[in-house]
């Protein structure tokens, strides 16, 4: 085997839950994988946390026990490159030590500030020039809520960092960030691409308090010796700071040709197309976040993905759970099946699934779930196809921007978690009336960040290329009758929403009075 043919890249996803290392071969083979869960910190309703140093040593653990999986020799290794969640940020002081915990994207603290950015005059413009939408989700908001609410740990921090900057400066003793993640901040001119004066004045700080933006196929060299050895690497190994998990995805199932929408549905969810230079929404619905300087992903997410089908398992159907695993079951197959048996449009029964509030295209956090038109016709099942349909309408409504903006797609390339269910794929197939693609591999971010990483080091030149590493492993056509249905009800969906708005506001005061 000649030198070219044995080259391997580690890639690491930091998401969520877990962080998982693939190692990845040159054909897009996964040769090794190793995957470290961690918990949400959640004090109160409105704060959702994670310790910065548990997420560390995940990454570190996921190295190693995925070298380790493969067999290989670390001298294969080409490179380290990184995806990871967006939005998080960090407090921590001159020597890189947290100040705070890790503030996740689904922390709503910043709902305030986030509204008065939203309201104010300054508030478009702002989203126009970085592309992120106005939600306490923003490390914009975010930094403007410890200034107002935590001041003396503002004025302790010498540095606003994500977990991935946390992680690469605890490394390599440095603060960068790379124009995919930095554009998911607030704070991050899309033109320019570096830091957006009149966002510094409005957070209250200045561009020596934030990373340095560099490229997403920039190299780190100089590992930290101790850490080289305890993920089983060498220490002269390059390491790639990557892109975000959510542009990512997109080069991972071969999306990044403006009619083809990827959509992936974890906890979450997203709808996103790529194009060749950075656009925004004039009604402030959609994200823009960099990829490379040459491709832009648009599109939007939202909080309710497979969170839905999990609270249907432990609130609505915690009999026939329980029953599933006496049968030795998976629960959530079990339930799918008894959402199989109803037609679609669940007989009239519509759900809004927002739980957890709603980022795109209503960027709401105060809206909730509602069932409507619930009669005594409907039971059990009924009710877990109608969580199922509404997550699906939920992206539908931000494929519907994506759309208004950029033109309609053509074709969807699902991945994440729901992609495994053969229902819910047909079921978004025929809400949106196009042709859907599952790619054998699902682990769409960590693939496209390991081919962002043959990119950096001159192994892979162009996006075109990753087509031969992404098989097709199933494909789903509209099924006439069951789209007509969804057309008839999206409509419905959408007024639904809109009548109930501020009502949202009116019930969520009355959660949370004292």
């Amino acid at each position: 085997m000649n030198e070219r043919s044995n080259k391997y890249v580690i890639a690491v996803d930091i998401g969520t839950t877990s962080t998982k290392a693939l190692i990845v071969d040159q054909n897009g083979v996964i040769r090794g994988q190793h995957a470290v869960g961690y918990n949400l910190i959640s004090l109160a309703p409105d704060r959702a946390e994670q310790n910065p140093h548990e997420i560390y040593e995940a990454v570190i653990e996921s190295v190693r026990m995925a070298l380790l999986s493969s067999a290989l020799s670390n001298h294969t290794i080409l490179c380290v490159s990184f995806s990871s969640a967006m939005h998080s940020l960090i407090a921590v002081d001159e020597g890189f030590r947290p100040l705070t915990q890790s503030i996740t994207w689904a922390d709503n603290r910043a709902v305030a500030q986030a509204d008065r950015l939203k309201n104010g005059q300054e508030g478009m413009g702002i989203y126009l020039r970085t592309g992120t939408p106005l939600h306490p989700m923003s490390p914009l908001a975010k930094i403007m809520w410890l200034k107002e609410c935590e001041p003396i740990t503002f004025a302790k921090t010498a540095w606003f960092v994500g977990i991935k900057e946390y992680v690469l400066a605890k490394l390599f003793g440095r603060a960068v960030i790379d124009y995919s993640l930095a554009s998911a901040t607030g704070l991050f001119n899309l033109e320019a691409l570096a830091w957006d004066q009149e966002a510094l004045t409005i957070a209250g700080i200045t561009p020596d308090r934030l990373p340095e933006p560099v490229p997403t196929t920039y190299r780190l060299q100089g590992l930290n010796e101790m850490e080289a050895e305890r993920m089983g690497i060498l220490r002269d190994t390059p390491f790639i700071v990557g892109a975000s998990d959510g542009t990512l995805a997109n080069l991972g199932v071969g999306a990044f040709e403006p009619n083809i929408f990827a959509v992936t549905i974890g906890t979450s969810g997203a709808v996103r197309a790529v194009v060749p230079k950075p656009i925004t929404d004039p009604k402030g619905r959609l994200f823009c976040y960099a990829l490379t300087e040459d491709a832009w992903v648009v599109g939007g997410a939202v909080n309710n993905g497979g969170i839905l089908l999990r609270w249907a398992r432990d609130v609505l159907a915690t009999q026939e759970a329980e029953e599933a695993r006496r049968k030795g079951l998976d629960p959530y197959n079990y339930l799918i099946d008894l959402a199989g048996q109803v037609p679609a449009g669940s007989d009239g029964l519509l759900m809004l699934p927002m739980l957890t509030g709603e980022r795109a295209p209503h960027w709401n956090p105060n809206a909730r779930g509602v069932f409507f038109g619930l009669s005594l016709a409907h039971g059990k099942p009924h009710m877990i196809r109608a969580v199922l349909e509404g997550v699906i309408f939920g992206l539908y409504s931000v494929a519907v921007a994506l759309a208004e903006l950029i033109g309609p797609g053509k074709e969807i390339r699902a991945s994440g978690g729901f992609a495994r269910s053969v229902l819910w794929r047909q079921m978004m197939t025929d809400v949106w009336g196009m042709p859907l693609v599952v790619p054998e591999v699902i682990e769409s971010s960590g693939l496209g960040a390991a081919y962002l990483g043959f990119m950096a080091m001159q192994e892979k030149s162009g996006f075109a290329g990753i087509h031969q590493w992404i098989k097709t492993s199933s494909q789903h056509k509209v099924q006439a009758e069951s789209h007509q249905v969804y057309q008839d009800l999206f409509p419905l969906y959408e007024q639904l929403y809109s009548q109930l708005r501020e009502s949202f506001n009116d019930i969520v005061r009355f959660q949370n009075r004292k």
